[in-house]
């Protein structure tokens, strides 16, 4: 599976631990990352700068569903269920 372009649900729902360049305390969930572009596509795709964690994450069903809303609504589920 491909990521959906513009769907952008791992880089705003997710909370991201590591450092990315201009957030370098991480991303909490919820907050749209700092490298996001207008037309949600990642400005470090691609870059050594992207951090691991982004660049481990691979599309499947079970992560992004079969439409943008359902993305969001899958990793939000998946956010508050490893949040304590």
């Amino acid at each position: 599976m491909e990521c959906r372009l513009g769907c952008a649900a791992c880089c705003i729902v997710i909370s991201i631990s590591s450092p990315i360049p201009g957030m370098p305390n991480g991303k909490p969930a919820g907050v749209r990352c700092i490298q996001l572009s207008d037309h949600n596509t990642c400005k470090l795709f691609g870059s050594s700068e992207r951090p691991a964690v982004c660049s481990s994450l691979k599309p499947s069903m079970d992560m992004c569903g079969s439409l943008d809303a359902e993305a969001f609504q899958i990793l939000t589920d998946l956010e508050q269920a490893t949040t304590p």
